[in-house]
């Protein structure tokens, strides 16, 4: 959707591709250095897919973004071969499975940044970010956010470090800790504007990582493949978390028949101080 918030990108042409993957690096070697380039192997090539189905979701990119996505794909296929931080490695993969579905989230944060006016910088905190999904593509495409990346392993958010200096992204960082942990801690605790979490858990489990973070007047995305019965489920949590449920929008992936659900969860009171409870025990007792 075209809004007064949303960068006028060129459209790209058949040069701008081209002129992208000449200058790609032909290897991503990590370390806990840093970032190496060698001419040893062919570069990943994430730039065609995304040009093709970037704008079927409403996200145009620029060729500057759509270069940062592919030294993001480079360097996360070659950590990937040392740790596992995804099962998804191919080309398309990561382009619809990681990228696309990530910034399926740009439009509802151009809605809230439209809600609070211009001027105002939100932001951002993406919940066992794990590889980076959603935060890092979405502030790739929104890079006035500012983000935050958290997640409970450590060797993950080093290599999170290592992208966003890579790709010198100002105003995004990463945060070692458990949501529950974090929720309880002044440091976060009701200080975000939007909170989203890609994750398998069911809505009421995520609703107790999240929306403790969530200022009140803010956003929690939750990231779904499908919702069916869960937002009746959720209903108890959320009412008592401090939320409503203010929309849900189920759509296919582009080019895939991938169905996603996004859940607006609305905070529209703080959350009771006796949430979130201690780590662990909202996935093994949900509330209900």
């Amino acid at each position: 959707m075209a809004d007064a918030f949303m960068p006028k990108k060129k459209p790209l042409t058949k040069e701008d591709i081209k002129r992208l993957k000449e200058r790609l690096p032909k290897k991503v070697e990590i370390s806990t250095e840093g970032t190496k380039i060698t001419e040893k192997e062919e570069v990943t090539d994430v730039a065609p897919i995304l040009e093709s189905h970037s704008d079927e979701i409403s996200v145009p990119l620029s060729a500057e973004e759509i270069h940062a996505f592919q030294i993001y794909a480079s360097m996360l296929k070659e950590k990937n071969k040392v740790m596992n931080l995804t099962a998804v490695d191919d080309d398309k993969g990561i382009a619809m499975k990681h990228f696309i579905d990530s910034l399926t989230l740009c439009p509802y944060i151009r809605e809230e940044e439209r809600k609070l006016g211009q001027g105002k910088k939100l932001t951002f905190v993406d919940v066992g970010t794990g590889a980076g999904f959603p935060g890092l593509p979405v502030k790739i495409s929104c890079p006035e956010l500012s983000v935050t990346l958290m997640d409970s392993l450590e060797k993950r958010l080093k290599f999170l470090n290592e992208v966003i200096t890579a790709l010198d992204l100002k105003d995004c960082s990463t945060v070692h800790s458990r949501a529950e942990d974090a929720g309880r801690n002044k440091k976060f605790r009701e200080k975000y504007d939007i909170v989203t979490a890609r994750a398998v858990a069911r809505l009421s489990v995520l609703a107790e990582y999240c929306l403790p973070l969530v200022k009140t007047g803010g956003v929690f995305l939750a990231m779904k493949s499908h919702s069916d019965e869960e937002e009746t489920e959720a209903g108890k949590a959320i009412a008592l978390l401090g939320g409503t449920i203010e929309k849900t929008d189920t759509f296919k992936l582009p080019g895939t028949d991938m169905e996603r659900t996004i859940i607006v969860v609305r905070k529209i009171r703080p959350t009771p101080a006796r949430f979130p409870r201690k780590a662990g025990t909202p996935s093994k007792t949900p509330i209900v």
